[in-house]
């Protein structure tokens, strides 16, 4: 059975990070003093795993949940990972035949009720509901992992908004800078630890994103053009990865920035210099009601329609910088 871990502070420690196991309301701590997600993994999980409802003495509402990675593992990224949000950026998937990497500062990384801050400068704020993979151990040589051997690497998944200043990605070509303001990572509310046989339900995990209660993306996982093992095989190949370190799988179709249609795209191209044709980009934007402003609510949920593998649900509001 999956065990739903959290990361959270008490207002008598407010400096403090604790660690322990969601029940319900209710939080079980655990007795390890684990500083970073690494020390978790490696020396929590056992205790973790064993933890029962009767030692859940903390009520969660007392308490500040933290993301439960911390600021020292790394974040990285797949982009154009769903069909659909391929589509809506313009693309056809045939014509992508390769897996998008990119990271993001570990500074961006937030709690699940934290709030969003946009800069001064941001017009066109965007929201990507991803599924996050968290490393189970380090991988320092390239490793092909097959389908049926997650649970040898990974050790558990969480929600993950990859929140994007798309005035600054697209028209200055840098995912890393757009997306990498803090704040910009919502991750959690929990760790969820899944049992050798659970991975295999991935892909039956339902991921559904709202704005002031309307749903933006609501999509399933097993639509990833790119699939978590093959993902960690070509990220393990190209560089080491660590216990605790983060992986967000990519968004589907829904977000605020689409691509504006065959027609104009191509007489942007052809007639179009790239300061006039990005200029009307963020113009356009402006008009956009999907983008958010501050005191939108965003709400994030990924589970599977049986709610056996259940990752929490986000909320956060946007404020201004």
């Amino acid at each position: 059975m999956a065990t739903s871990v959290v990361r959270y502070t008490h207002p008598a420690q407010p400096d403090q990070a604790h660690w322990g196991v969601l029940f319900d309301r209710r939080i079980a701590p655990l007795s390890g003093q684990h500083a970073t997600t690494a020390d978790f993994i490696r020396h929590g999980q056992v205790e973790a795993r064993a933890m029962t409802a009767a030692q859940a003495v903390v009520a969660l509402d007392e308490v500040t949940v933290l993301s439960p990675v911390t600021l020292n593992q790394q974040f990285l990224c797949q982009g154009i990972n769903y069909g659909s949000h391929v589509r809506e950026s313009g693309m056809d998937p045939s014509n992508v035949p390769f897996n998008t990497f990119f990271t993001k500062a570990s500074s961006s990384l937030s709690g699940p009720y934290d709030e969003v801050v946009r800069p001064a400068h941001v017009q066109l704020l965007d929201y990507e509901i991803e599924l996050g993979l968290v490393l189970g151990t380090d991988l320092t040589a390239g490793t092909r992992v097959k389908p049926d051997q997650l649970h040898e690497v990974l050790a558990g998944i969480t929600i993950v908004n990859d929140v994007s200043a798309r005035d600054v990605q697209l028209p200055q070509v840098q995912f890393y800078k757009g997306k990498s303001y803090r704040t910009f990572g919502p991750t959690g509310p929990v760790l969820l630890l899944l049992e050798p046989a659970e991975w295999r339900r991935w892909p039956e995990l339902h991921m559904r994103l709202s704005v002031n209660g309307q749903v933006r993306q609501d999509a399933y996982c097993r639509d990833m053009l790119h699939q978590p093992h093959a993902t960690v095989s070509e990220f393990s190949a190209l560089q080491n990865l660590h216990a605790g370190d983060l992986i967000a799988t990519g968004t589907p179709a829904g977000c605020a920035a689409k691509a504006p249609g065959k027609l104009p795209m191509w007489v942007a191209r052809h007639f179009l210099s790239e300061p006039t044709k990005w200029k009307m980009f963020i113009k356009g934007g402006l008009r956009n009601p999907l983008y958010l402003q501050p005191s939108d609510v965003m709400t994030l949920s990924i589970r599977t329609d049986d709610g056996a593998l259940d990752l929490g649900q986000q909320r956060n509001v946007v404020v201004q910088g």
